[in-house]
C-alpha cells in the first residue's frame, strides 16, 4: 500500500493483506500455613518423606536484567536483547529489562518479541528515560500487524524528537507509562497495524494511532486523539474524544465499571517487592496521579521465585505452602494443572513467561476463592489437545467474589505458530465477579503447525460465571464460536476478532442453520448483559465465498444490550449477511468498509 502521510489521518488501507496473507528458607517458612489434612498426617508418620520446605525470595535468573543509572553499556545491551529478538516471532528468547529509580539519558530501547520494560519505582515518574522505549516494524517491511508480545510499564518517558512511537499489534500493553510528550501508535511509513492497549497511562501531548485499525485505552490521562479506523475505545479516560460512533467510531465511556490494575515489581531500598493495587469501582484518570498508588505489597520473600525447567510438581508444592508464584522469563512445561487453591494468590509472569502444557494437560486452574491475580504470563498450547486451557473457578462455581475478584491481566493464549497445538476451548470463566483486563486469545494463523485441523481449537473464551467484566478482549480465528457467554449480567468493554481465515468451506463453519459461528454469542437463557465497542473481521482466504451471517448472536430481548457493534470484510474474503442477529447491512465488495449497528435492540 501506500504510504499514510501524516496529514491524512483518516487514511486506512484500500486493501488489507492480513497477517499470514500479507530470599531465604527461613523467609519462606515463616509465611507457609501448617499443612493440614492427609498430607500432615503422612508427613507426621513418615518424617523423612516430608519435602523440603520451597524457598521465598532468591535471584531473578539470567534473563531478568536489572539496570541501574550507573551501569556501564546500558545501549550495548538493550541493542543485543534487540537484535535476538526483533523478528524472533516464535522463538525461545524471553527478556525483562527492568530500571531502578532514577534518570536515564540518551537511550532508544526498541522492544521486539517477548520482551518487557519495565521501572521498578512506585510511580512511573520515579523512573525516567530521557529518550525513548520504540516499538515499529522494519522487521515485517512497515507492516505492525505482527508485533505481538512484548510490553512497557511503570516508566516516565522524554521522548528525544518529542513523540514516542509504539507500533503494536495484539499482546503488547503499555501500562502505567508517563510519556512527557505525544505517542505515534503506527510504524514508519503508516503502513498496516493492528492494535492494541492503554492502561493507567499518562500521555501529556496528543496520541495518533493513525493506520490502526482497533484500540483500547482504559482509566488513563491524555492530551489529546486524532484519527480513528474502525474502533477506537475509551473508558475512564480523561481527554477522551466525545462519543461519536459510527462517524468517527469513537466509543467513550465516561468511566470503567470496576478496575483492578496489574500487579508489578517494584524496590523498596534493596528489597524487591509485589504491589498490589486495590479494587476501584467507576474508576477514571490514573492510579498514580497524586503519588504513591493506593494498595498493599508483598515481599519477594513471600514468592516461590520460578525458573524454567522447575516441574508442575514443584509450582503446585509452593503454592501449597502459601507461597505465590513468580515466573521468571522462560518456557515452563507441566505435565499437571498449576493448581491455585488459595484465596489472594498472585501468580505473576516476567519477560511473557511462557507455560506449555503436556499430554493433554489443562496449564492452570484457580479455584472458587477471593482476589486470585493472573498476570503477565502467556499458555501455549501443546500438541496433545487440552480440554481446556485456563480454567478460573470450577464448573459450578457459585461464590460471591465482588468484594476481591480475582483478575486475568495480560495473560495470553496460543494454540500453533510456535508448532503444533490443540485445545478445544482456551479460556473458561466460571468464577463470579472475575475481571479480564487485556488478553489475547488466539488460534494462530501463521507460524508452524497451522492449518484447519492441525491447531483445531473450537471455542476461544467461555463465560459461564455471574457479573464477569471483560475490558479488551482480543479473541481471534477459532474453528467455532471465539466469544460464548453464558453467565447472567455480564459486560464487555472493546472486543475485536477476526474469524478463522482457513475455514475449508461453507460446511466447515455452518452453525446448524446458521451460515458461520458468531464471533460472540451470548446464551440463548441470558437475561442481562452489556457491551460496549465490538468488532468482528473475516478474512476467508481458504474459501473467499463463505459467508457470515452475523458476527453477533444475543437474545433479542430489552436486558441484553449492545452498543457501537461492527463487522468487516477484509478485501472481500467472505462477508457478513448482518451486524448482530438480523439487524445491520450486509458487507460488499472489496473496500472494507464496515456495516456497523450504533445500538441493538
Amino acid at each position: 500500500m501506500p504510504p499514510v502521510p501524516p496529514d491524512a489521518p483518516n487514511s486506512r488501507p484500500s486493501s488489507v493483506a492480513r497477517r499470514s496473507v500479507l530470599g531465604a528458607v527461613a523467609a519462606a517458612a515463616a509465611t507457609a500455613p501448617l499443612l493440614t489434612g492427609p498430607a500432615a498426617h503422612a508427613s507426621a508418620a513418615a518424617p523423612s518423606a516430608r519435602p523440603r520446605v520451597l524457598p521465598g525470595g532468591g535471584d531473578l535468573g539470567p534473563d531478568v536484567i536489572v539496570f541501574d543509572p550507573s551501569t556501564p553499556g546500558i545501549q550495548a545491551k538493550l541493542d543485543q536483547v534487540f537484535q535476538q529478538q526483533e523478528s524472533a516471532q516464535f522463538g525461545t528468547g524471553r527478556y525483562a529489562l527492568l530500571f531502578k529509580p532514577g534518570s536515564y539519558s540518551g537511550l532508544n530501547a526498541q522492544i521486539g518479541f517477548y520482551t518487557s520494560i519495565a521501572g521498578l519505582g512506585l510511580s512511573p515518574d520515579d523512573t525516567t528515560i530521557n529518550g525513548d522505549v520504540t516499538v515499529d516494524a522494519g522487521w515485517a517491511n512497515g507492516n505492525a500487524t505482527q508485533n505481538f508480545w512484548r510490553s512497557a510499564e511503570n516508566l516516565a518517558l522524554v521522548p528525544v524528537n518529542g513523540t514516542d512511537r509504539w507500533a503494536v499489534a495484539q499482546a503488547a500493553p503499555f501500562r502505567r507509562m508517563h510519556v512527557r510528550g505525544g505517542l505515534n501508535l503506527a510504524p514508519s511509513g503508516y503502513g498496516w497495524a493492528s492494535g492494541g492497549y492503554i492502561a493507567d497511562s499518562r500521555i501529556d501531548g496528543q496520541v495518533g494511532p493513525y493506520s490502526q485499525q482497533q484500540w483500547y485505552t482504559r482509566d488513563s490521562v491524555i492530551g489529546g486523539w486524532v484519527n480513528a479506523v474502525w474502533n477506537m475505545v475509551f473508558s475512564g479516560v480523561q481527554g477522551a474524544p466525545a462519543q461519536s460512533f459510527p462517524n468517527p467510531p469513537y466509543t467513550t465511556l465516561d468511566t470503567t465499571p470496576v478496575s483492578r490494575e496489574k500487579p508489578f515489581l517494584y524496590v523498596n531500598g534493596s528489597e524487591f517487592r509485589v504491589f498490589l493495587p486495590e479494587k476501584r469501582t467507576d474508576a477514571r484518570g490514573v492510579t498514580w496521579g497524586s503519588g504513591t498508588p493506593r494498595g498493599t505489597s508483598l515481599s519477594l520473600s513471600q514468592f516461590y521465585v520460578a525458573k524454567p525447567g522447575v516441574s508442575a510438581a514443584t509450582l503446585n508444592q509452593a503454592l501449597a505452602q502459601g507461597l505465590h508464584l513468580l515466573l521468571t522469563p522462560g518456557i515452563y512445561h507441566v505435565d499437571r494443572p498449576i493448581q491455585v487453591d488459595r484465596a489472594n494468590t498472585v501468580v505473576l509472569g516476567l519477560g511473557y513467561a511462557t507455560i506449555v502444557p503436556d499430554n493433554g494437560a489443562t496449564a492452570l486452574r484457580v479455584a472458587d476463592v477471593d482476589g486470585v491475580r493472573l498476570a503477565g504470563f502467556l499458555i501455549d498450547a501443546g500438541p496433545v489437545n487440552s480440554t481446556t486451557l485456563l480454567e478460573v473457578g470450577p464448573a459450578g462455581a457459585s461464590r460471591d467474589h465482588a468484594a476481591n475478584p480475582t483478575t486475568v491481566q495480560d495473560v495470553f493464549i496460543r494454540i500453533g505458530g510456535a508448532g503444533v497445538g490443540k485445545a478445544t476451548t482456551s479460556m473458561v470463566i466460571n468464577s463470579r465477579s472475575t475481571i479480564v483486563d487485556h488478553t489475547w486469545v488466539w488460534r494462530a494463523d501463521h507460524g508452524t503447525g497451522v492449518g484447519w485441523d492441525t491447531n483445531r481449537a473450537d471455542y476461544g473464551v467461555v463465560v459461564n460465571g455471574d457479573d464477569v467484566l471483560c475490558t479488551g478482549l482480543f479473541v481471534e480465528h477459532f474453528n467455532k464460536y471465539d466469544v460464548q457467554w453464558f453467565g447472567r449480567r455480564g459486560r464487555t468493554v472493546f472486543f475485536q476478532n477476526e474469524k478463522a481465515y482457513d475455514a475449508p468451506s461453507q460446511a466447515a463453519v455452518q452453525d446448524g442453520n446458521i451460515k458461520g459461528y458468531a464471533a460472540y454469542k451470548v446464551g440463548d437463557n441470558v437475561a442481562t448483559h452489556e457491551a460496549w465497542g465490538l468488532g468482528s473481521y473475516c478474512n476467508y482466504t481458504a474459501d473467499p465465498g463463505i459467508v457470515q451471517h452475523h458476527g453477533f448472536a444475543a437474545p433479542n430481548t430489552a436486558g441484553v444490550k449492545f452498543h457501537d457493534v461492527l463487522v468487516v470484510s477484509l478485501g472481500g474474503n467472505g462477508q457478513y449477511e448482518h451486524v448482530i442477529n438480523e439487524a445491520g447491512s450486509p458487507t460488499s465488495g472489496t473496500s472494507t468498509t464496515p456495516s456497523t449497528v450504533v445500538s441493538y435492540p
